[in-house]
Order: C-alpha cells, then structure tokens, then sequence
C-alpha cells in the first residue's frame, strides 16, 4: 500500500512529512504504518516500517529519542546521537539526517529556517508545550545557526478542541502558567472543559517570535482511518496504539 504522507508548504522545499498510518506493514489494532517501537506491536514490523518512512525521506536511518513529555531538547548531527536519549526534541544543521517525532494525539511540530539550514522537530503534549518544548527548540535552533525571524513552525496531526475533554484540575496548571490561558478552554459537558491544544501550541509558536506557526487542521481522534490515537484507544478499550511519525531533513 502507497504511503500517505502530508506535507506543508511553509516548510518547502525541505523533505518532510506528517506520515499517516497508510502504507505499513502492521496488523491488527496496529494495523498500518506503526512506528512506536515502545508499542507491543512486533519489533521487526516496527522496523520495517521504519524502513520505509526512511526510504521515503532517502535517508539510511531516522535519528529518534526516548520521548517523555520533557521540554530537553538534543542536537542531532547523526541519528545515533539521538539513539536512547530521554528528551522530546532534536534540532540539526546536518544534511541527510531525518529528525523523527512520534505521536499519538500530541503535537508533532516540524522546525526550519531554510536560510541557514538549520532544522527542528518537536514532541509537544500539554505538558511538554505547557512547560516549554517548542520554545527550547527555536532557542538550540537558533544556537546553530538559526534566526528567530526565518523559523517557521508546523503543527501536524493532533487531537481537535472538540475530542479533547479535561477536568478542572487541568485547566487549573494552565491558569496557573498564565490566567489568559482561559482562552483555549470551552465549557463541556458534567463540569468538563474541551482543551484546544493545537490552538496552545500555535499561540506558544507565535509568542516565541517565529516567522510563521501552523497547522495542518487535522484531528487525530476523528479519523481512525488515517491517525492512531491513544485517547480514541482507552474509549474503545483497546489493548494498545500505534505511533504516528513526522519527519524532516535538510
């Protein structure tokens, strides 16, 4: 099956993509394009799609950390440098390496300034944008070479305002950051709120000064066919999910 891969014009002509589950070889509630090793689904599945996210990209391997919700950010000159390390972003000025973040509802945000050939791609969930990924990312972008004035940001695949219920402990921390953050909160039902978390990160990309911040506008909650989704994953109380990932190089 052909891979379906979504892509951004902010971001051209750089290879990129906000890979979909199309076009892999895993089965079953993994069924696609899975490519989160910390998955139950088979290892050498996992790795063959992998294989094919790389082909895609015409890169040998994907540098990728051991992502935990963190706002640490690596650079990357080579994909082993990433290889282990607990962070949950990756900023690089190499060529031919492929920054891979993996995703399940969060934001996978995709960096560059095409000027100074410097790149960036970010794990970014409500705590790791609540606690400041994405704006530690344009900071070690901008350590390589990078100016805040040519960086551009996307936000790919995510869950929507209208999948995402939260309590009111939730909306609590972010008040707690800062009480305009009212904003990306509505009223749900029982006394729940519904979280817009792409519209956050776009307002995080924005306040850090970037030339231009994104959204591709798809939800991944709503569309099974296309995107995994841990949140559509404990509705349906399924065993396990599989991992979206986005990609870019220079």
């Amino acid at each position: 099956m052909t891979l379906n891969i979504i892509t951004h014009p902010s971001l051209a002509p750089l290879r990129h993509g906000f890979f979909t589950r199309k076009g892999g070889a895993s089965s079953g509630v993994f069924s696609g394009l899975n490519c989160g090793l910390g998955s139950s689904d088979q290892r050498e599945v996992v790795m063959l799609n992998r294989a094919r996210v790389a082909e895609a990209m015409n890169v040998p391997a994907l540098a990728s950390v051991y992502q935990v919700h963190s706002a640490d950010v690596v650079v990357v000159h080579d994909p082993s440098d990433a290889e282990g390390v607990k962070a949950d972003a990756m900023v690089c000025n190499a060529p031919d390496v492929a920054l891979g973040i993996l995703t399940a509802d969060c934001q996978p945000v995709l960096f560059a300034d095409v000027e100074n050939h410097v790149i960036g791609a970010a794990h970014a969930g409500w705590k790791g944008a609540l606690n400041g990924v994405m704006d530690a990312t344009v900071e070690k972008m901008i350590g390589l070479g990078a100016q805040r004035e040519n960086i551009v940001g996307v936000i790919g695949p995510s869950i929507s305002q209208k999948s995402y219920e939260v309590g009111a402990e939730f909306l609590d921390d972010f008040m707690y950051e800062d009480d305009q953050n009212s904003r990306f909160f509505a009223n749900g039902q029982k006394g729940k709120y519904q979280f817009d978390l792409p519209g956050y990160g776009l307002h995080r990309l924005r306040v850090a000064g970037i030339k231009s911040a994104e959204w591709t506008g798809h939800c991944t909650y709503s569309d099974p066919k296309l995107f995994y989704s841990y949140r559509r994953t404990c509705h349906e109380n399924a065993a396990d999910y599989g991992r979206l990932i986005s990609t870019i190089s220079l």
